[in-house]
């Protein structure tokens, strides 16, 4: 379904009462980019109801290795391009073929509310997608999902996660950046008030090891509780989820990012690892009171071609 504008109208308000499901058959949705799509839409209002992607034959075929709808690399449940001026207000999304929420080339976008749930185990459930997009809130929000519960791609600016619980899933990402050569940077992140629990990361940065004139800068992570999280401040700057993986330095500049009340339990030794490029390395990294253990004893910190200082109690001990 796409909502396409201009309209003439500058305040929309869309209710749902009740539940929207989407076709069984894969392929009635597979083979097009998104299930429900806002483009050029401003000033537009959502609230209530559950949407029901029924992902879990497409997740299926895709472990399965089979031939799967051409969509299948682009799905997502509800889309927004082009819009400024949108809220997003108590809407609950179960089982996307893909991501959950993607928001593109927007301005103002405001979730709250918001509850998305898929397995653990769903490939590339993405809660909410940011990029290429500036001024977007997201507060008062849960997602359960098989990958990262909020991710920030290229060209995101202005962002504010707040009162947020991750889990299971792959923790907050801003990333992966690097991945082509010009790409806008991501700038000016908050993620305050987070809980994250059994899931793969807590809060991560990732770049791909290629040339890159990427960057992220001005990124604020804090009051952040972590349980049983196997990597709970994590820099990677070496990320290549397939094979084949590039064998050079990533070009993306990370700088001044302070993680400040970080808190909770580690699921591996490890629980602060600053893997930074050697062209370009990590510089402003501030830990301000940090309390991480393992398995009820001291955890480590692991830091390669980074660059910081601390402040207050941070443990485990700093490698800055």
């Amino acid at each position: 379904m796409l909502f396409k504008g201009p309209c003439r109208n500058s305040a929309i308000f869309i209710r749902i009462d009740g539940t929207l499901v989407a076709p069984s058959d894969i392929w009635a949705i597979g083979n097009n980019p998104n299930w429900i799509e806002f483009q050029y839409v401003n000033g537009v209002t959502i609230s209530g109801g559950v949407l029901d992607g029924k992902g879990a034959p497409l997740w299926s075929c895709k472990l399965a290795g089979r031939k799967c709808p051409t969509g299948a690399t682009v799905q997502q449940t509800l889309g927004f391009s082009f819009c400024n001026n949108v809220l997003v207000s108590g809407v609950t999304s179960l089982n996307s073929q893909m991501f959950h929420v993607v928001i593109n080339f927007c301005q103002n976008v405001k979730l709250q509310g918001v509850r998305i749930s898929a397995p653990g185990n769903s490939p590339n459930t993405d809660g909410i997608h940011i990029q290429m997009s500036t001024g977007v809130t997201v507060v008062n929000t849960k997602v359960a999902t098989g990958d990262d519960c909020v991710s920030i791609g290229p060209g995101a600016a202005n962002l504010r996660i707040e009162n947020f619980a991750c889990g299971p899933g792959h923790g907050i990402s801003i990333g992966s950046l690097g991945k082509n050569v010009n790409e806008p940077g991501v700038q000016n992140v908050t993620v305050k008030s987070t809980t994250f629990t059994g899931t793969t990361n807590g809060l991560r940065i990732k770049s791909w090891g290629k040339p890159s004139n990427g960057f992220a800068r001005n990124i604020l992570f804090q009051h952040a509780t972590m349980n049983n999280v196997q990597n709970p401040i994590f820099i990677d700057q070496r990320y290549c989820p397939d094979r084949n993986c590039p064998d050079t330095a990533s070009g993306v500049r990370v700088s001044d990012v302070t993680y400040q009340d970080i808190h909770g339990t580690s699921a591996t030794e490890v629980a602060v690892n600053f893997d930074c490029s050697k062209r370009n390395p990590c510089k402003g990294i501030r830990l301000d009171n940090v309390r991480l253990t393992y398995n009820k004893k001291p955890a480590v910190a692991s830091c390669a071609n980074a660059d910081g200082t601390t402040i207050g109690l941070v443990q485990p001990g700093s490698c800055l």
